[in-house]
């Protein structure tokens, strides 16, 4: 059984509480790490059935000399993940960390590159990977069930009310890199590339609307082209009430399939459908919290396997280093109102 530390105890945190009290047997929560010790106390007693909640760590050199951690689960804003990488991966600890890698692609790029030159295991939460409707879906592809893929539509029409924003930094490019994009369209856009592989084109149009007093992006719509010569949209905005959840519809030859939430549609060119899974809340109305530990839960376990079998995670974080670099261009390309040339 793998003894994981978790470094920072906002919203998410309990998500993973949630999720680590699922895997009792399998992981072992060693104890738990924020600057504001109220906070800790706070978290201890929400939390105090779950094995380990109670145990606080004094900063995150305890944490490094401890022998029972053998990884860390990072759920800090993007701008505080530095400093805790570089004393984890030195201490030898094997990092999993909530999306985004950092606020932008060269500093997620450093961040990967310190975890490599120390050895150290890092992955990333991007938990849409984990849902078995996306995961059916993708051995359809990979098998070649489908046909070659020719269109892409992409929609995330969530909605979240201006105090979410007010929170201190939140939609800011100092602490979280951004908007919309990087804070809540990451997890799809990152499911989408897995599926489609590599975007090669961008036209962007980046916008605040007047529903949100705030620094970065709220509403994103963009035209894509892919690598493989499929084309595509996207529409991605936290200005769409009351939410709804997030899809993928893509155009095969042979088929179109519908991804909404964990819910996988087949409409076949012959007339036959095909269901697997349900929808299932997502996080995308006013609470930003309304959603499963389920997928949590199968990524934190798939990466204390992979530290035990000595194998790539679920989604490494120089895999990750993808949708950062999509979502760098479609920023750029808002900025300067042109196509921007994505290179891999």
């Amino acid at each position: 059984m793998k003894g994981a530390a978790l470094i920072g105890l906002g919203m998410v945190s309990h998500t993973y509480a949630a999720a680590l009290a699922d895997l009792a047997g399998q992981v072992r929560l060693t104890g738990v790490f924020a600057r504001d010790g109220a906070a800790r106390a706070a978290w201890g007693l929400r939390h105090a059935d779950l094995p380990g909640a109670g145990q606080a760590y004094d900063g995150l050199d305890a944490i490094a000399a401890d022998p029972a951690v053998d990884f860390v689960i990072v759920t800090t804003p993007p701008n505080a993940r530095a400093g805790i990488v570089a004393t984890m991966a030195q201490a030898g600890k094997h990092i999993l960390m909530e999306k985004p890698v950092e606020r932008t692609l060269a500093a997620a790029t450093a961040l990967c590159e310190v975890a490599e030159s120390a050895g150290v295991t890092l992955g990333i939460v991007l938990q849409h990977r984990a849902r078995p409707a996306a995961q059916a879906l993708a051995a359809r592809a990979a098998a070649g069930d489908l046909g070659p893929l020719l269109a892409v539509e992409v929609s995330v029409p969530w909605w979240r009310a201006q105090a979410y924003y007010d929170a201190p930094g939140r939609g800011s490019y100092a602490r979280d890199g951004g908007g919309v994009l990087i804070s809540q369209a990451i997890h799809t856009l990152d499911l989408m590339l897995s599926l489609t592989g590599p975007v090669a084109e961008v036209t962007a149009m980046c916008a605040t609307t007047g529903f949100h007093r705030m620094e970065a992006e709220d509403f994103v719509c963009a035209g894509l082209r892919f690598a493989n010569g499929a084309v595509g949209s996207l529409f991605a905005s936290t200005a769409a009430y009351p939410g709804r959840a997030e899809g993928i519809v893509l155009h095969y030859r042979d088929a179109t399939a519908q991804l909404l939430s964990n819910r996988l549609v087949l409409h076949w060119q012959d007339g036959r459908i095909e269901e697997e899974g349900q929808e299932m809340a997502t996080g995308a109305g006013a609470d930003p919290m309304a959603f499963t530990p389920d997928w949590h839960r199968a990524v934190i376990a798939d990466f204390a396997q992979a530290i035990a079998q000595g194998r790539p995670p679920l989604v490494p974080g120089r895999t990750a280093l993808g949708v950062h670099r999509l979502i760098a261009a479609i920023e750029q390309s808002g900025r300067s109102k042109a196509c921007v040339t994505l290179d891999h």
